[in-house]
């Protein structure tokens, strides 16, 4: 028994477990204090503006806003365990059938992102480092670097605005809103991942000329290794580690770049719902939307931990 604890792997996901456990339970706490930090009664928003004394006290005691704090976070959580997230106040639908409807959209756009951001970052990072490595191509690392700032620091809705414009508008390859076909995910997908390849590739870089200079890497490469074995081999899972861990912080912010997207592009996501229920005031839906988010931050950096472990086992001792 003794020998199954000390077990790196079992330490590894007890840690995660009790860490997700902890970040899930804050992400709760922060959504149901949302409401209440958020200047203005719901009340008010559910009734609207031709509502009188009387709705608003009923409508207060619907929503369970005339009970204490302590009563109303607990039914919070007893909703929540029962999968319910309330009642959207702008169409009267259970705000888990809204989420249901739209959250494909937005998952689909995540995770081809996401995935499209790791198949392009890190070859483009790694033969940009093969090929500038001990000072050659100096003309090409300062052009490689000065498109990686400049992409860099492009927003996402400007780079969703330039690309529909270009390839909706002037060449009309591409619709340029809806979410119907493969072809409505090109743009938004581009718009989303443009930023953080390049913010990758530029670290894959670095981690590549690193590796490169170390001395069992010169050691293979004196044995003439075939360029394959190199870099697949033995620099590709050195790189892998810096690439995953910063992939799975910039998840947050492809969800983030994912909301605004969505409304350049007119996808009918999670995010169009998101604006527009911040446009009506409606609370329910704002919780549960934000909620649903942060869910899936929280477990695709799971995953991505997991990754980074199988690809460096070295992290799991590492890892506090």
């Amino acid at each position: 028994m003794s020998s199954l604890t000390r077990n790196p792997w079992l330490q590894f996901v007890i840690r995660r477990l009790l860490a997700t456990g902890l970040i899930l339970f804050a992400l709760v706490f922060a959504s149901f204090l949302m409401v209440h930090l958020v200047p203005g009664d719901p009340a008010l928003a559910a009734i609207g503006i031709g509502g009188n004394r009387d709705q608003l006290i009923a409508v207060r005691h619907e929503l369970g806003l005339d009970l204490p704090l302590g009563q109303q976070l607990l039914n919070y959580w007893m909703n929540l365990l029962h999968g319910n997230l309330g009642v959207s106040f702008a169409t009267h639908v259970p705000v888990s059938e809204v989420i249901a409807q739209r959250a494909g959209y937005s998952i689909n756009l995540a995770l081809v992102s996401l995935v499209l951001v790791l198949v392009l970052s890190v070859p483009i990072g790694m033969i940009a480092g093969a090929l500038t490595r001990e000072g050659r191509h100096s003309y090409g690392e300062v052009a490689f670097t000065g498109i990686t700032s400049i992409v860099s620091s492009v927003p996402e809705y400007l780079a969703g605005t330039f690309l529909a414009f270009v390839f909706a508008v002037v060449f009309r390859l591409l619709p340029v809103g809806g979410g119907e076909g493969w072809e409505s995910l090109v743009l938004p997908t581009l718009a989303i991942s443009l930023r953080p390849i390049a913010i990758i590739a530029r670290i894959v870089r670095v981690e590549t000329l690193n590796v490169l200079a170390l001395d069992y890497m010169r050691t293979a490469r004196s044995k003439r290794l075939p360029a394959r074995v190199l870099y697949l081999r033995h620099a590709l899972p050195n790189v892998l580690t810096a690439a995953l861990t910063v992939g799975g912080l910039l998840f947050a912010g492809l969800i983030g770049g994912a909301v605004v997207v969505e409304n350049v592009f007119a996808r009918p996501g999670l995010g169009t719902a998101l604006t527009n229920a911040v446009l009506a005031r409606d609370y329910p839906l704002i919780q549960g939307i934000i909620l649903v988010l942060g869910v899936m931050v929280v477990f695709v950096n799971a995953i991505v931990d997991l990754s980074l472990a199988l690809v460096d086992p070295r992290s799991l001792t590492k890892d506090g």
